[in-house]
C-alpha cells in the first residue's frame, strides 16, 4: 500500500483525497494546506489523518512516504518540494498531472450521476406500473424485480437479487423460457398461497444470443373471487331468504320505491296479511293506524326505532324498527322488524319482576370490605362477626353514613345463610299504605289493584336467608305489631288472609334514631324494641375514629377513580391533616362526597388531592356545637329543619369551592342555575 502526502486541501485536493482514501492500494498519510479549515483538511480530520499548515513540517513528521502530490498549482512550491526530496525514494507529482486526474475524476462522477439518474428513472417507471416484472440472466439468477412483483410474490428485492430463481420462486417457469427461447403468453400461475396470476414470459436476446428471460404478470385473485361471488349469488340469496323466513320476528322488506319485496311467515302470523296482499304493493298497505316508517326511512335515509302503530285488519298494536339498505352509497330499500306490543309488555313486566328479585337478593360486601382499625370500630366488627355465626336478631345503631348497610351485607355473607337470599327493605322509602303488603304479602282480592293470585311478601322471599330492615324506627304501630309476631312466632299472615305461613328468616335491623326516646313517647313498641335489641351493635361515627381517615380516603379514591375515569393516586399530608380537623357529621358518606367534589374540580393531570382542592370547613366550630346540641341535649330538631340546615351548608361550601361562581356551583351540584338562585333565596344565602 502506497503512502501519499497531499499538498493542497482546496476543491481539487478534496476530490483527490476522496479517490485516494477509498482506493485499496493507497493510503493518505497527511494533508497540507495553509488554510487548516479547507475542504481537504476537514475531510482528513474527520478520518483521523494528520493535517499540516507547513509542508516542511509534514515531510519531517511523516516517515516512509511513497509519493507527494502537489495540487496548489504553485510551480515554485513544486520546485522547493522537489529539491527537498532530492535523493529520497519519494515520487513527486506536479499540479499539472493532478489537474488531469481531477478532470478525469469529475468526468467520472458526472458519468456515474447520469447513469444513476437513468437507472433511477427506469426503476421508478418499473415500480409505477401495475404489472409485476421479474427478470433473470443466463445463469437463472434474478436481475430485476419491481415493487408490484414484490407485493404479489411476497419476496424482498434486497434479499433475492442475484439469487437463483428456482430457490425463491420455483413456480416461475422462467428457466424453461431461457432454455427454449419461446414466448409463453397469458399462462395462469400460482405464485403463493391464495394468489393467482396471469403471466407472459419471453426471452431476452442480444442479437441472436439469449441472455436472460422476463416475466410480466397480472394479479387475477380478486377477479376469480368476484367470479366465485357471482357464481354463489343465487345460493346466498336463497340462504338469506331461509334465514328471514326462519326468524320469529316479523320482517318486511321494500325497494327504493316503497314497494313490497319480501315478507316472512312471522309477518303473516302477526298482521294477518299474505304475500299476495303485500308484495309489489305500496308500503302503506299493511298500516291500519299511523304513518309508514318505510316511506319515512326512504325519504330521510335514517333509521327509525320504536315507532308505535297498528297493522293489519285486526289493528294489531306493534312497535316497528326500520333501517335503510344502502349499497355503495346508493339507497336500495329498507328493512322493517315488527314486534307485537302485547308480548313486549308481558316480557317487560317479567323483566321488572326479575330485576326487583335480583335487587333484593344480593349481598355484595364482606367484612374484608369494611375499612377501619380504630379500637371502637374494631370492637363493632368483632361483635358483628360473632353475631353472624348465630341466628340472633341484630340491631345496628349509628348515625347516617356510618356503614350500617355494609355491616348487614357482611353479616349475611359471614353466616351459614350466605347462599340463600338477602332482602333489603328501606322502611322509610315505602309508604305506610304499601309497606305492610310489601313485607308480609297479600291474597288475591285483598284490596283494589291486588294482583291475581296474590303476592309473596319480602319475608317470604327471604325464607332461609336474611332480611335487612333499614330505618326500623320509621315503622308505624300497626306494622310494628305484625313485625313483633314474625320475630316471636316465626310466621307471617298475608294481608287479606287468616292463614299463617311458617318462615325461617334472620332479621338484621338498623336505625339512626333514639329508639329509647321513641319508647318513652309511645312511638315505638317496647316489646318490639327488646326483641330487636337482643344483639345491639353500635357503629361509631367517623369523628370518633379519625385514625381510619387516611385509609378510608384511599379506599374511596379507588372507587371514585372508576366512577369518574380519573387516576388520582392519593392525598397529600396537608390534605389529610386538613380533613382531620373536620368533625364529619355526615360520616363516611359525607367524606365520599367531599372527595368526589375535589376530584371533579381538579385537572385531569393532578394525581394527588391537596389541601387547596378541599373545602375550607370554616364553620367547623358551629357544626360541632350544633351536633352536640342536637344529639346530646335530647332536643332534636325536626327532620325538615335539619335537612334545611344541611342543604344550606352544602350549597355554601360548594360556592366557596367554586369561588362564588354560580354557574360552576350549579353544575357541580347537578342543579339548573335558576334552581340554585331559588334555593339561595329560600335558604337566605348571600349572593
Amino acid at each position: 500500500m502506497k503512502r501519499i502526502l497531499l499538498i493542497g486541501g482546496g476543491r481539487g485536493g478534496a476530490s483527490l483525497f476522496d479517490v485516494l482514501y477509498n482506493t485499496a492500494y493507497t493510503k493518505v498519510a497527511g494533508v497540507v494546506d495553509i488554510n487548516p479549515d479547507s475542504p481537504g483538511c476537514r475531510k482528513a480530520r474527520n478520518c483521523n489523518i494528520p493535517v499540516f499548515t507547513e509542508w516542511e513540517q509534514a515531510l519531517q513528521d511523516l516517515a516512509h512516504l511513497d509519493a507527494v502530490i502537489e495540487v496548489t498549482d504553485d510551480y515554485a512550491l513544486y520546485e522547493q518540494v522537489k529539491r527537498k526530496l532530492a535523493g529520497r525514494p519519494v515520487s513527486i507529482i506536479p499540479s499539472s498531472v493532478a489537474s488531469i486526474l481531477f478532470y478525469l475524476i469529475e468526468e467520472k462522477e458526472e458519468l456515474l450521476y447520469e447513469k444513476t439518474q437513468h437507472f433511477s428513472k427506469l426503476e421508478l417507471i418499473l415500480d409505477s406500473t401495475h404489472d409485476g416484472m421479474i427478470a433473470i440472466d443466463q445463469n437463472e439468477k434474478i436481475t430485476l424485480i419491481n415493487k408490484r412483483a414484490e407485493e404479489m410474490s411476497g419476496l424482498n428485492k434486497e434479499d433475492i437479487m442475484g439469487t437463483e430463481i428456482s430457490k425463491v420462486l420455483p413456480t416461475s417457469e422462467l428457466p424453461r423460457v431461457l432454455h427454449t427461447g419461446k414466448t409463453e403468453q397469458n399462462r395462469r400461475q400460482i405464485i403463493q398461497k391464495n394468489r393467482s396470476i396471469v403471466t407472459t414470459r419471453m426471452p431476452i436476446k442480444d442479437g441472436n444470443k439469449i441472455i436472460g428471460a422476463l416475466g410480466v404478470f397480472k394479479d387475477i385473485t380478486e377477479i376469480e373471487e368476484m367470479a366465485e361471488e357471482v357464481t354463489n349469488l343465487k345460493s346466498v340469496q336463497t340462504m338469506l331468504e331461509a334465514i328471514i323466513h326462519s326468524s320469529d320476528d316479523a320482517i318486511s322488506v321494500v325497494n327504493e320505491e316503497g314497494k313490497g319485496l319480501m315478507i316472512n311467515p312471522a309477518y303473516t302470523r302477526l298482521t294477518g296479511l299474505t304475500k299476495e296482499e303485500v308484495l309489489h304493493k305500496p308500503a302503506t298497505t299493511d298500516i291500519s293506524e299511523g304513518e309508514s316508517m318505510h316511506l319515512q326511512v326512504l325519504k330521510t335515509r335514517k333509521p327509525v326505532r320504536g315507532a308505535r302503530m297498528k297493522v293489519g285488519p285486526k289493528k294489531k298494536d306493534v312497535l316497528v324498527n326500520v333501517a335503510p339498505v344502502i349499497v355503495d352509497g346508493t339507497l336500495k330499500g329498507s328493512v322493517g322488524v315488527i314486534h307485537d306490543l302485547s308480548e313486549l309488555e308481558t316480557l317487560n313486566t317479567e323483566l321488572e319482576r326479575a330485576k326487583q328479585i335480583i335487587r333484593t337478593l344480593e349481598a355484595k360486601y364482606t367484612f374484608e370490605d369494611i375499612i377501619g382499625q380504630s379500637e371502637e370500630f374494631t370492637f363493632a366488627i368483632e361483635q358483628a362477626k360473632m353475631a353472624a355465626k348465630t341466628p340472633v336478631t341484630i340491631l345496628l345503631r349509628g348515625e347516617s353514613g356510618t356503614g350500617k348497610e355494609l355491616f348487614a351485607h357482611a353479616i349475611h355473607n359471614a353466616s351459614d345463610r350466605k347462599y340463600n337470599k338477602f332482602v333489603r327493605v328501606n322502611c322509610a322509602a315505602i309508604s305506610e299504605s304499601l309497606l305492610e303488603s310489601e313485607l308480609f304479602g297479600y291474597e288475591e282480592g285483598a284490596f283494589s289493584g291486588a294482583k291475581r293470585g296474590g303476592k309473596k311478601g319480602l319475608f317470604e322471599e327471604a325464607h332461609g336467608g336474611t332480611i335487612f330492615l333499614d330505618e326500623i324506627g320509621e315503622l308505624k304501630s300497626q306494622t310494628q305489631a305484625k313485625l313483633l309476631r314474625v320475630l316471636q312466632e316465626k310466621e307471617v299472615v298475608r294481608v287479606g288472609s287468616t292463614k299463617t305461613l311458617d318462615i325461617d328468616v334472620r332479621v338484621v335491623a338498623a336505625t339512626n334514631v333514639n329508639l329509647e326516646k321513641m319508647m318513652n313517647t309511645q312511638e315505638f313498641r317496647s316489646d318490639l324494641y327488646y326483641r330487636l335489641n337482643r344483639m345491639p351493635i353500635q357503629i361509631p361515627p367517623l369523628r370518633a375514629r379519625k385514625e381510619d381517615l387516611e385509609k378510608l380516603c384511599r379506599h374511596l379514591l379507588t372507587k371514585l377513580n372508576q366512577d369518574y375515569g380519573r387516576n388520582v393516586e392519593g392525598l397529600t399530608e396537608e390534605a389529610v391533616a386538613h380533613l382531620q380537623t373536620y368533625q364529619w357529621p355526615g360520616n363516611v358518606r359525607e367524606l365520599e362526597n367531599v372527595l368526589g367534589r375535589a376530584m371533579i374540580h381538579t385537572h385531569f393531570s393532578v394525581h394527588y388531592i391537596d389541601k387547596e382542592h378541599l373545602p375550607r370547613f370554616s364553620d367547623l366550630k358551629t357544626q360541632e356545637n350544633h351536633t352536640e346540641s342536637v344529639f346530646e341535649n335530647g332536643e332534636i330538631l325536626s327532620l325538615a329543619e335539619q335537612m334545611k340546615e344541611k342543604e344550606k351548608q352544602i350549597i355554601a361550601e360548594a360556592l366557596s369551592v367554586c369561588n362564588g361562581n354560580k354557574t360552576k356551583t350549579a353544575q357541580a351540584l347537578g342543579l339548573s342555575i335558576r334552581n340554585l338562585y331559588y334555593k339561595m333565596d329560600k335558604l337566605s344565602i348571600k349572593r
